[in-house]
Formats: C-alpha cells, structure tokens, sequence
C-alpha cells in the first residue's frame, strides 16, 4: 500500500482537494496521510479543522503555525514555525510521497521540510502567475523542490519544463477543482439563505478580495476603493473572508465596518465548496482578486469583475473584466459585468482550466510513478 500525504492549509485549497481525497479513499492500494495546518487550525478565519472531519476524513497531524498577527514580520515568523511544526510530523508519519498545492506560505513551508527529509513531493497547479503577489515567488519556488508536477494547462507545462524541469515529470491534469462541478449538488437559494442566514435578492454581487501582499502597505486604500463603488452602486453584496495574508484582518475589519452600516451587505466566513459554488450559480457578478475568479468562475459562465495586480499573469477567459483599484474603475467594472448583455457573451464559453477529470489523472500518476532515485534526484533540463 503506498501513503499519499496530503498537506491542507485552508480553505483556499481543501476545496480543490476534494476530489483528489475522496479518490484516494476510493483506492484500495492508496492510503490518505492528512497533514492539517494555517487557516483550518485558527477559528478567526472561519475554516475549522472539523468540516474536514464532518467531511469524513482522519486528520492524521495537525501542525500549528499562525501567529495572531498578520505583519510581514509574523508572516515571516509563522513560516519558520511551519518548517518545525511539518518536519516533526513528518517524523512521526512519514508519506511515501507528498502531494502539496499551489502557492500558500504555509504550504512552502510544508515542502521546505519535506526537501533533507527525502520525501518526494508532487506539486499542483505549477506553472502560473500572480504577478502582484508574494505567492508567485513561493509557488515557483516549490516548483523546483518538487519531482512531480500536475498542472492545469498546456501553456503551464510549458513554464514548467522552461523552469528546467523535464518534461517526462510534468503531468497536463487540468484544475481539480473543475471535478466538484460533476460531484457536488448545488444548494438552492433558499437553502443557503437557510443554512447561513441570509437574504439573497436576485441581483446580487460575490466579492472575495484579498491582500495583494506585493502591496501590502496599499491595502487599507485598494479596499476603501472598492468599498467606496459598492456604496455609490447599492447594490446587494455578499462577501467572504480573505485568506490570512498580510493585512488579512485589516479587510475583515473593513468589511465588518461596511455590513454594519449598509443592510445590503452580508459576510460569510467560509462558504465551503458546496456553498461556494453554489451561490457563483445564483451571483450577478463576482468581484475582487480571488483565484476563484480566474478558475472556477467561467465554467458557471459568471462576470467577473478582477480588481488589480493579484492575478496578473493567469490565464483567463473572457468572463474577466480586469479593472484597476480605483472607484471609478471598479463601478465601470462591474455596471459591465451585470448588463445581461455581457452575461449573454458568455453563453458558449468554455473553461480553459480542464474537463473535469483531474483527480483521476493525478491519481493514477501518483499510483504508478516509481518512487526511487531516477524520481528523487534532478536533472536541469535544457540549455
């Protein structure tokens, strides 16, 4: 039996494990090794360790992380506390491959531990940019401590094998996240006005806006400019958490201050998948910086207004609206984005993230891949 260790640390990617987990559960020569750390272990943030379980997954380690703080100096400090936390867990339980995803500091942390301890690590979702955000420098960096490489696209194969990975190592899966939309029943709207409490009229925008951390000192007036087109807008809002970035908590604050003061303002900490998804159904637009919005979005043939640097460099359909950070921009963005003749544009496109059929390329890859020296031990590939 060969043990897949899985390494989750919030929500930003549980939800595009899904797929993957329940499909290693399904496998009677895989075992699931489940290393849990970051946002899941810190309540502030609205993604508790215990949906994982509700979800009917053992959490084999939980590795604390967080400091209660989000400068660069925490951030910082937070990462080094993950190299310890994940190189003693990895002591205790050791995988026979590590399989880690995107870009999160909390995830290099987890593969930087991986790295003297010899454990091979397969990366997903390598190869892409976000050009405005820390995340682009970590995502590549785990690109070149990792031996396998499952990645959404051709276009992102391509970066991968430029970066001097050999091509034999890069696997085309698509996103995993696309697997939810054949897997997962969509709430309806009045079940989720139900399940967390709110009121959704049938005009209403999604907004996920993290910090762009490469700009971490523009926060405050990035998010005032948005909160400033939304209220000269009126228009019903729903927004969701930001991810625990520096200035994370500063948009918390930001957001909470709004609710309090416009009745057509909601926030929910954590959706979940299903939520998710099923509320991108029923939005207007979306709105903010949120990968979501690059990936997931155009399958629900969803606007989606993109506000600044975070996501530059992404692949992107058409669904997309890219707009600056300043008021006027974004109230352009999105009186665009509702015109149901913008919606109807978008009537045949089609996601350009994959088929949803990823897991099962991933996992047999991850089945069969002969986990011996030819796999550990790297060669540049190229000039």
């Amino acid at each position: 039996m060969r043990t897949i260790g899985v390494v989750t640390v919030g929500r930003s990617d549980y939800g595009i494990y899904l797929p993957i987990l329940k499909a290693i559960q399904a496998e009677p020569d895989l075992r699931l090794l489940l290393y849990v750390s970051g946002m899941h272990l810190s309540p502030e943030f609205g993604s508790p360790a215990s949906a994982i379980e509700d979800d009917g997954f053992e959490i084999n380690e939980r590795v604390e992380m967080l400091l209660a703080s989000d400068t660069p100096e925490a951030v910082a400090k937070s990462m080094g506390l993950g190299t310890i936390g994940f190189a003693q867990a990895y002591a205790r339980q050791r995988p026979d491959i590590l399989l880690v995803l995107g870009d999160r500091f909390e995830m290099h942390a987890a593969v930087v531990a991986a790295v003297p301890l010899r454990i091979p690590v397969a990366h997903i979702h390598g190869g892409e940019l976000s050009e405005g955000a820390i995340d682009d420098a970590l995502r590549h960096s785990i690109t070149k401590m990792s031996q396998l490489h499952f990645v959404a696209t051709e276009s992102y194969a391509q970066r991968v094998i430029q970066m001097g990975e050999e091509p034999w190592r890069v696997v085309v899966s698509g996103a995993p996240s696309l697997d939810n939309l054949k897997m997962i029943d969509a709430l309806s709207r009045s079940e989720l006005e139900q399940k967390f409490g709110l009121n959704l009229p049938e005009t209403f925008l999604l907004v996920t806006y993290h910090p762009a951390t490469l700009e971490y000192e523009d926060t405050e007036a990035q998010m005032c400019e948005l909160l400033k087109a939304l209220d000269s807008l009126r228009l019903s809002v729903v927004f969701t958490y930001p991810n625990a970035d520096m200035g994370g908590r500063l948009i918390i604050r930001l957001i909470e201050q709004f609710a309090n003061q416009h009745e057509t303002a909601q926030i929910v900490m954590n959706l979940g998948t299903r939520a998710y998804f099923s509320i991108m159904r029923l939005a207007a637009a979306m709105l903010g910086n949120s990968s979501s919005g690059i990936i997931e979005a155009a399958s629900f043939k969803l606007p989606v207004v993109n506000i600044g640097n975070r996501q530059r460099g992404r692949l992107r359909a058409r669904n997309v609206i890219d707009v600056g950070y300043s008021q006027a921009e974004i109230s352009i963005g999105i009186k665009r984005a509702i015109q149901p003749e913008f919606r109807a544009e978008l009537a045949d496109l089609v996601n350009p993230y994959g088929d949803g059929g990823a897991a099962a390329r991933i996992i047999q890859a991850l089945r069969v891949i002969e986990l011996d020296d030819k796999l550990l031990l790297k060669h540049f590939y190229g000039n």
